[in-house]
């Protein structure tokens, strides 16, 4: 029996009558002839792109090549739908503006001027949503696992993590600091957004870790609690999220049975931009990343309640398994396509 009301079920009803406007999607790249031509051999229609730039590239970006790209993406029957601002972990090896997130002043003003030009930019080559991370560690991951047929599944065990150094560049960052810089990137950034109709999709700490943090970091993104903090600061139809379905459920106790309430809550309310479609096994402090059709979450269940809420952007595969004779993901992300095209299928024929 439904321990849902008799309201409720109408509603779900409801909801699923509605047409089904969700559109298979990808991040993977290069955005190439060749790369555009198996996305769409593949059933994806929209994706999320990276803007090709110089090496050495440290300034902003040009008009032209925005263009260029969009041009290419739609002379192969796709849509450019989503760019991804040039924001990561401070200690990656290219590391552009880290210092929004070290707090450091003057740099950090300039660092953000030149990303609200980037927003307004964006709206100029007619794409309006943009995704981006607010990081200091970075996706963080411990040796990886045996998977079927030969794969190697991502993992990450917090028992087992070396934090070594035991401190990043940043130092020692607690709550109160990640909430302030956090919330001084938003103060200057969504307005700009707001004004060029440009959605910001922020994506979740990945893994979320021990209140004390790790290596010296609090991630205060690494919570559903924090996440709901997150998207009421600065409330904006253009602030949400970048919903990684995969992360989110590395947050949780009980992923099987504690995602679908994040789904509702997020989707409900407006705040999900973009969905990173994967499934894990175990829970949080302990999983690996599977294939979609082996984890612990019921992704029929879930593409239901995206449905249910009325999202109507990508759904993409994200960190599929590798194995030997598939080095770059390729097959496993052709395989993540079909299963993501069959179940938006699915749930929009019912009723």
């Amino acid at each position: 029996m439904s321990g849902l009301s008799a309201a409720a079920l109408a509603a779900q009803k409801t909801a699923r009558s509605k047409p089904s406007l969700m559109k298979v999607g990808t991040q993977q790249g290069p955005v190439t002839d060749a790369m555009l031509q198996y996305f769409k051999r593949h059933g994806v229609s929209h994706i999320c792109a990276t803007v090709p730039r110089a090496k050495d590239a440290k300034d902003g970006w040009q008009i032209e090549d925005l263009f260029r790209l969009r041009e290419l993406v739609e002379t192969h029957g796709l849509q450019l739908a989503m760019l991804a601002l040039p924001m990561g972990s401070v200690e990656a090896s290219r590391a552009e503006n880290p210092n929004i997130m070290l707090g450091k002043n003057p740099d950090r003003d300039r660092e953000i001027d030149r990303l609200c030009e980037m927003i307004r930019m964006t709206a100029r080559a007619g794409i309006h949503a943009l995704k981006y991370n607010l990081t200091l560690l970075g996706v963080l991951r411990t040796e990886s696992t045996p998977g079927r047929g030969g794969s190697r599944y991502s993992t990450w065990a917090l028992a087992d993590a070396k934090q070594e150094p035991p401190l990043t560049i940043a130092g020692v960052v607690g709550a109160d600091e990640m909430w302030e810089r956090i919330t001084y990137f938003l103060k200057r950034v969504v307005p700009v957004a707001e004004e060029c109709k440009v959605r910001l999709a922020c994506h979740p700490h990945d893994p979320g870790v021990a209140p004390k943090g790790f290596r010296g970091v609090v991630r205060v993104l690494g919570t559903v609690e924090g996440l709901k903090r997150f998207v009421s600061i600065q409330e904006s139809p253009c602030h949400g999220l970048n919903f990684c379905q995969g992360t989110v459920a590395e947050l949780l106790a009980d992923p099987g049975r504690e995602i679908y309430e994040a789904i509702r809550y997020f989707g409900s309310r407006g705040k999900i931009f973009n969905v990173h479609f994967r499934n894990i096994r175990g829970r949080r402090d302990k999983f690996q990343e599977v294939y979609p059709d082996e984890g612990d979450v019921d992704m029929v269940r879930a593409m239901r309640i995206y449905r249910e809420v009325g999202y109507d952007g990508m759904i993409m595969p994200d960190h599929m398994p590798s194995h030997a004779d598939d080095p770059r993901s390729l097959q496993a992300f052709a395989f993540g396509y079909g299963y993501i095209k069959a179940l938006i299928q699915a749930v929009a024929t019912e009723v």
